[in-house]
């Protein structure tokens, strides 16, 4: 064995790496993994299955991807750091140095935590919303609250109109494949229940009614978790709600069932063979990421204001980027992991997928806070929401930017995200400071060690009594990889975490928050050889979720097919107030200097689609596309026909290009309303 040993790198100590712009650390740019689907990806993982062949082509791919060079024989002097909890004392002094902060009591409820989150943003108008409008128009937690509080709308109406465009959008030749599971009685009997609170007056929360949808990784009762497979569920059966859904629950939201994703999380593109490949609402005939990828789908296409996802490596952030929608991953353990899938320990985070910051926000606020039976441990004794209604600007917002890293993409997701980069420090007199991050191949090969590893041992006593005929081919490659892993791999990996966390430490001693592209390109197209196989592929995953820290991707633009770009912000430990005003700030200000005709009214209306929408038709009237008319969608018009709404919707859109076509596939609750 030792002829075939390659030989390890020596990582030189933290202290002795420079960590400036002009630092001699090396970047590498991951290799294009090559795509595989239909027989060849058969083919793949009968050989990987095979004692003899298959334990050559591993060690094969395992030297290939350098996990020998740069994690199985490196030397690093840091010990295994084995889960990223970040020191109390630590926390405090971020949480000092963080601005425009409202203080909440750490005992709250759910719901009273909610009601001091709407405290904390801007009121926006109370003019009713024209509910037979042809534009197409995401309504927001406000937007609900609102009208049920009015009574022009109920929540038994909503959900009825749901029902009927979850079955319409199911439909052939392209269904979305938007959910595994969705009970029309359970939802029904959730929407009258809230329909008679608002009658009688005393609504629980702005939640109650609020259609909120769930990853099939979620525990939420009476559906089961099927982890995107055909027989998790025979094995860990579902008998109650996971945490943070039974305090959405407690807030009166209406959970409307369990998202598609991809199959036990292993791959990035969302297409399950079991339950359809997810379709991104952009452009059907493209993926959505993955693999919170129906949470994503779902909100990016009205039917419901916010979802639930899990964020083990990028899994929340990049379909939420593809889909065109914002997703937030808060430090690791400040939602409680109680009740979802036991994938893995110690990366997994419930993450949230959102039209808008506001609604992510308030989401956050219902279901974060530890366990009582964890208190102490792992949060830090300051509960701070962000003051998003002040008038009083933050100041001094350093955004750390490694440029090769940033520059890894694509030249549109480049030149949009750097665009959108510089409009945020000229808005508000922020700083970005020039940064080399060592060592990311590294760090994110020991993510995947890690990861596979936790995955590989959380399900193996399932495997023995499984027919692989039940699991997709790509999960079946992945899981094979998954198992190869040894236990020295493990602490190697663990120590890189740990020295990952100093570095960043460091990083964060000279800027607030980390920036760069959330993903290198976006959504790619469904290939029918991989809608009964899965696909093996690659879109950049995110290795710093090995750390635990806080992040949030934000739309920022579209590239020339009208498909969204990303832009992400990473924080540091326990930093959410901090991220939230940053990506709210980019909310805000990519509009107010990309739309100069625009009424600075906007300011109270906050990213709100309806505004922004008429503000485009008015623009429009006086371009090339005079004329153009958008088509009414009532009556429940979703997805009728194999085109979709990609013929059906016209939005003129700002991007960093100026105006360009968007054809979008997206329809909200206001549309399906229409009597």
């Amino acid at each position: 064995m030792g002829l075939l040993r390659d030989a390890g790198v020596v990582y030189k100590p933290v202290e002795q790496i420079d960590l400036g712009p002009c630092s001699n650390e090396s970047y590498f740019k991951a290799d294009k993994a090559p795509r595989m689907a239909g027989f060849l990806l058969k083919i793949f993982a009968w050989f990987l299955e095979s004692r003899i062949i298959g334990a050559l082509l591993l060690y094969i791919v395992k030297k290939n991807n350098q996990v020998h060079k740069l994690v199985s024989n490196a030397t690093l002097e840091e010990p295994p750091m084995f889960v990223p909890l970040h020191p109390i004392t630590d926390c405090i002094k971020t949480d000092l140095n963080q601005q425009e902060v409202k203080q909440i009591d750490s005992d709250a409820s759910p719901p009273e935590r909610v009601q001091q989150a709407i405290k904390c943003i801007p009121v926006t108008s109370e003019k009713s919303l024209d509910l037979k409008s042809s534009c197409f128009q995401r309504w927001t937690i406000a937007d609900y609250s609102r009208a049920y509080s009015t009574g022009e709308i109920t929540p038994l109406r909503v959900a009825e109109h749901f029902i009927d465009a979850v079955r319409e959008s199911c439909s052939p030749p392209l269904p979305m494949c938007f959910f595994i599971n969705s009970d029309a009685e359970d939802i029904l009997r959730q929407a009258t229940e809230s329909t008679l609170r608002y009658e009688r007056g005393n609504p629980i929360s702005a939640l109650d009614g609020v259609l909120i949808a769930i990853k099939d990784e979620i525990d939420c009762y009476p559906y089961p978790t099927t982890g995107g497979t055909k027989w998790l569920h025979k094995f860990r059966p579902c008998t109650g709600d996971a945490c943070c859904v039974m305090r959405l629950r407690s807030c009166g939201a209406i959970l409307v069932g369990k998202t598609n994703m991809h199959e036990l999380g292993a791959g990035v593109s969302g297409i399950n063979p079991h339950y359809g490949a997810i379709r991104n609402p952009y452009d059907p005939k493209k993926i959505c990421g993955g693999s919170s990828s129906g949470s994503a789908a779902v909100v990016s296409s009205g039917l419901c204001p916010v979802a639930l996802g899990v964020d083990s490596g990028g899994s929340v952030r990049m379909p939420a980027s593809l889909c065109g929608v914002f997703g937030f991953k808060p430090t690791f353990g400040c939602i409680p992991h109680s009740g979802v899938l036991p994938l893995n320990w110690t990366v997994g985070t419930v993450g949230i997928l959102a039209a808008t910051l506001d609604d992510a926000f308030i989401v956050y606020a219902a279901i974060s806070g530890d366990l009582p039976s964890h208190k102490a441990t792992t949060l830090p004794p300051i509960v701070q929401f962000p003051l998003l209604n002040s008038t009083k600007p933050i100041l001094n917002i350093r955004f750390a930017k490694y440029g090769e890293w940033f520059n890894d993409c694509s030249d549109e997701i480049r030149i949009c995200c750097s665009s959108a980069l510089n409009l945020l420090c000229e808005h508000y007199k922020w700083k970005t400071v020039g940064v080399t991050i060592p060592d990311i191949e590294s760090m994110l090969l020991a993510h995947y060690v890690t990861i596979s590893s936790e995955c590989s041992t959380s399900l193996s006593s399932h495997m023995e009594k499984l027919d692989f005929a039940e699991i997709g081919w790509d999960v079946r490659v992945a899981l094979r990889v998954c198992g190869a892993f040894h236990g020295k791999e493990y602490i190697q990996a663990q120590k890189m975490r740990n020295r990952q966390m100093q570095i960043h430490n460091n990083i964060f001693a000279m800027a607030d928050v980390i920036v760069a592209p959330t993903t290198g390109r976006t959504a790619y197209s469904i290939v029918d050889d991989a809608l009964k196989t899965g696909e093996v592929d690659c879109i950049n995953g995110d290795s710093r979720k090995l750390l635990g820290l806080p992040a949030v991707t934000v739309p920022v633009g579209y590239d020339k097919a009208g498909l969204p770009i990303g832009l992400q912000f990473i924080g540091k430990p326990w930093s959410e107030p901090t991220l939230m005003h940053v990506a709210y700030a980019m909310q805000v200000s990519y509009l107010l200097l990309l739309m100069p005709c625009a009424s600075r009214s906007i300011e109270s209306r906050r990213f709100s689609m309806i505004y922004f929408i008429r503000t485009e038709q008015r623009r429009v009237g006086t371009s090339r596309n005079r004329g153009k008319e958008l088509p009414s969608l009532r009556n429940g018009s979703y997805f009728k026909n194999e085109k979709s709404l990609v013929e059906k919707l016209k939005l003129c859109i700002i991007s960093v290009n100026g105006l360009i076509d968007l054809d979008m596939t997206c329809v909200s609750v206001s549309d399906l309303v229409q009597s």
